[in-house]
């Protein structure tokens, strides 16, 4: 066994449910201090971080990633306990196989061969590692960011080791994300007896023409490097659970996923305007979980391409489709910002699993990445 593959058991072993880290940061600082990695221990709230840092000088290229993972679901669905790795057929499963302790496995292991290789490199290297990506995202990434920025510390390359490959390893590379803009929306009606329509007002009945319309809007038509900006509810809710009562009010939580072709407050304005204009009553409540990012082809894309043209032989695609990351912290700090990790088809799922030549192709392609950049 690989020592990439035997740190992604020691990870995954550990059932760091959000915002739980159950010892996985003490690990991977461990293991970073005995290389010279000034390690630094940032909690906040109930959510451990990490920072590590290697030299002192520029540029900095900082390896990005979290401990935590999502809940197993029924455990009666897994093949096999969700944290106790078990292999079958070249596979590795268990809950953070791909999402994302094989990559923290391999950025480590990536960086204890570059230093060997190479102890009086150029620049420095770095780790930001968050136990709350799966969750709020309040206390992770965002505030040590906030922390490094109060001090002048800046971070020029980011790779994130979110699983960002399609069908084989390194068959895409994320160059950005999209924004996602949630709203919490209370439909005001008047509640009363079915059979006396006229001295009520139905807010499911009011609500309907405008989600038909929202739901139908062609919002716009992203841009060459973005999809389209959507729409969609998450949640609908309305109703006392009595077949002859007419509801008081509904409640409704959707999300837009935005391109950088729209602006925050118009996308606000929009979503009004069509509640106004179906005269539905309501109340409001809007939630950013972040705002679009894009990192131009340069320096950083060049050189994590390079490192997938030299292990597979693949050119990757670059892309800024799928959910949020953290790197929409990091971007707005002037770094450049790329995803590079394992295949993401599992993610989430029950029998969540990485296959095992990935885990070791991942290291190899972050190690080629900090030759190309540091070496």
């Amino acid at each position: 066994m690989s020592a990439t593959l035997a740190l992604t058991h020691e990870l995954m072993s550990r059932a760091s449910v959000t915002p739980a880290d159950e010892g996985c940061q003490e690990i991977m600082a461990s293991r970073l201090s005995g290389i010279g990695f000034q390690v630094e221990r940032l909690r906040y709230g109930s959510v451990d971080n990490l920072w590590a840092r290697r030299g002192n000088g520029a540029p900095l290229l900082c390896f990005a990633g979290h401990t935590d993972v999502v809940p197993t679901g029924p455990l009666d669905e897994w093949r096999s306990d969700p944290f106790k790795p078990e292999i079958r057929d070249g596979v590795l499963y268990g809950r953070g196989a791909a999402d994302m302790k094989s990559g923290l496995a391999a950025m480590l292991t990536a960086a204890e061969s570059f230093v060997a290789e190479r102890p009086d490199h150029r620049g420095a290297v770095a780790f930001l590692i968050t136990s709350d990506e799966e969750g709020p995202s309040v206390d992770g990434t965002r505030r040590v960011v906030e922390a490094l920025r109060a001090r002048g510390e800046r971070i020029d390359w980011c790779i994130v080791g979110e699983p960002s490959s399609e069908t084989l390893i390194g068959d895409t590379i994320k160059i950005g994300r999209r924004g996602s803009l949630s709203g919490r929306l209370t439909v005001h009606g008047v509640q009363g007896h079915i059979a006396y329509p006229q001295f009520a007002d139905n807010p499911i009945h009011r609500f309907a023409p405008a989600l038909a319309e929202l739901s139908s809007r062609v919002w716009d038509q992203g841009n060459e490097y973005f999809q389209p900006t959507t729409f969609q509810v998450s949640n609908l809710n309305a109703g006392t659970g009595a077949p002859n009562v007419i509801p008081g009010e509904l409640k409704a939580r959707f999300n837009l996923r935005y391109s950088p072709v729209q602006t925050l407050d118009e996308l606000k304005r929009s979503v009004e305007r069509v509640l106004a204009r179906h005269r539905v009553k309501y109340t409001l409540e809007w939630y950013l979980s972040g705002e679009p990012f894009y990192t131009p082809p340069g320096a950083l894309s060049s050189a994590v391409c390079a490192a997938v043209r030299t292990v597979t032989g693949r050119e990757a695609a670059l892309s800024t489709g799928g959910g949020t990351s953290d790197g929409r912290f990091i971007a707005p700090m002037g770094a450049q910002v790329v995803e590079l990790g394992v295949v993401n088809a599992s993610i989430h799922k029950v029998n969540e699993c990485v296959r095992i030549e990935d885990v070791d192709t991942l290291h190899a392609m972050y190690l080629q990445t900090l030759r190309n950049l540091l070496g």
